[in-house]
């Protein structure tokens, strides 16, 4: 299983940057919206709900406006029935594979976006399934060094097996991999050791990470991804592609 990428953190970092301009408010409060819709507004029923939150904390997005991501999606504000979330399948530069989410309320406008940074940088919109096979979908948790020092690592390692991690990553960090359903398990583990994690949520991870020699295929998929990632309506960007 190939670790949490260069490009997760990348992601990270950008939308800390996004969220300065306020544009990830915007997509934030649309993942908001739809997992409010489909779960209820109850955080401690609605673990994706609850992602989603932490996700906004995280960004440092104003109470009021997680408040009104909420009603919008349990039916006590306006339009939230119209989101819908939506993957798309693409081949980028130098024969990369990507994975793209999004949260809209016009797939003919997304789709039209996401088909146009394709076609003008290398890459096109694949069928279903022509790319979603190389990934597998995990639940993570990423523990900074300072927090593992803490505590008795062996202790710790020991407990999140026994509560489902499948792997464990060690790089000073820690990056905890489990599966979507163990997630919320092993995380409520981290906290009964006193740690406060980095991140976690859930994310496609590469089968097989495609090795990329070439500066110049480099430069153009980190375009490729960046403009990808800065569509409205994207929410999340993954690929195969490493170095």
């Amino acid at each position: 299983m190939s670790g949490h990428s260069k490009w997760a953190t990348t992601q990270r970092q950008k939308s800390s940057v996004d969220a300065k301009r306020g544009i990830a408010f915007t997509k934030i409060a649309n993942l908001i919206t739809v997992a409010a819709r489909e779960g209820g507004g109850d955080l401690n029923s609605n673990f994706k709900l609850r992602l989603a939150i932490d996700k906004a904390k995280e960004a440092n997005m104003p109470k009021d406006n997680i408040e009104r991501a909420i009603k919008r999606g349990t039916g006590e504000g306006s339009a939230g029935n119209n989101f819908e979330e939506v993957t798309y399948e693409l081949m980028g530069p130098a024969g990369s594979a990507f994975l793209v989410e999004a949260v809209t309320d016009n797939r003919n406008r997304t789709v039209g976006e996401v088909k146009t940074v394709a076609n003008k940088n290398g890459g096109q919109l694949a069928g279903p399934n022509s790319v979603a096979w190389m990934f597998d979908k995990y639940g993570y948790i990423n523990i900074e060094e300072e927090e593992i020092k803490k505590i008795n690592p062996d202790d710790l390692e020991l407990a999140l097996i026994d509560a489902g991690a499948l792997d464990i990553n060690k790089d000073g960090s820690w990056q905890i991999i489990t599966k979507i359903d163990d997630l919320q398990t092993v995380l409520k583990k981290t906290k009964e050791f006193e740690l406060d994690p980095k991140d976690f949520g859930l994310s496609y991870f590469p089968q097989n990470e495609l090795k990329i020699e070439s500066q110049e295929a480099k430069e153009k998929i980190e375009r490729f991804y960046e403009l990808l990632e800065n569509i409205d309506d994207v929410s999340n960007v993954y690929t195969n592609a490493g170095w």
